[in-house]
């Protein structure tokens, strides 16, 4: 009798021995998994930052000018004759601005993922800009399709046929904010899939 209690003993402590290395790589598998939503965090920002360098660079540059009648007589079409693509140009910067100063404190929460108060700042900020970014894109789009388009109830005139390189450019801006646009949403949603994750905890 005492040789099967010693039995059962060894066999109890070598059950428990081969379960404590599961909760081990259950560990290893949250912390790595918070390590590669760290890393998506920081390619996402990236990929924002460029957009909206692209869409800032190139409704900043829009500007064309075209014979009226006679070589001597030009009108000329700019970015700046319009405050709706003024404020897209000043929305992009401070976008770009913003995402730029972001980086070091989403490389911080990615090295150390356990501390989230920085993550809720960056997901409070990241709507913020978001709203801000969605609001340009928006209406500067607006307006570059009354370009293409016209309207003729209000009498706005379609002006890409005389102004196609400057309609080109405001539209390849409007693409790219939003781009950066769906980029800040994916960043959103990341962002909140994490701090779900660590409120169940």
């Amino acid at each position: 009798m005492p040789k099967s209690n010693a039995s059962i003993d060894i066999e109890s402590s070598d059950e428990s021995k081969g379960k404590a290395p599961l909760i081990g790589d259950g560990k290893e598998k949250t912390s790595g998994l918070k390590k590669v939503m760290g890393i998506c965090d920081f390619v996402l920002r990236l990929a924002a930052i460029i957009a909206a360098l692209v869409a800032a660079a190139t409704m900043g540059t829009s500007d064309e000018t075209v014979p009226f009648f006679t070589r001597f007589f030009q009108v000329q079409a700019s970015y700046d004759d319009l405050p709706t693509f003024r404020f897209f140009v000043i929305a992009m910067a401070v976008l770009a601005g913003y995402l730029v100063l972001s980086l070091p404190f989403s490389v911080f929460t990615m090295l150390r993922p356990n501390i989230l108060i920085l993550r809720i700042l960056l997901f409070f900020f990241d709507i913020v800009v978001l709203s801000l970014s969605t609001a340009s894109a928006s209406a500067a789009a607006a307006i570059v399709y009354l370009a293409h388009s016209g309207n003729p109830n209000t009498n706005w005139q379609a002006i890409c046929q005389q102004f196609g390189d400057f309609c080109q450019k405001v539209s390849g801006a409007v693409v790219a904010s939003f781009v950066a646009v769906v980029f800040l949403m994916l960043m959103v949603l990341l962002s909140g899939f994490i701090l779900l994750k660590n409120a169940k905890k």
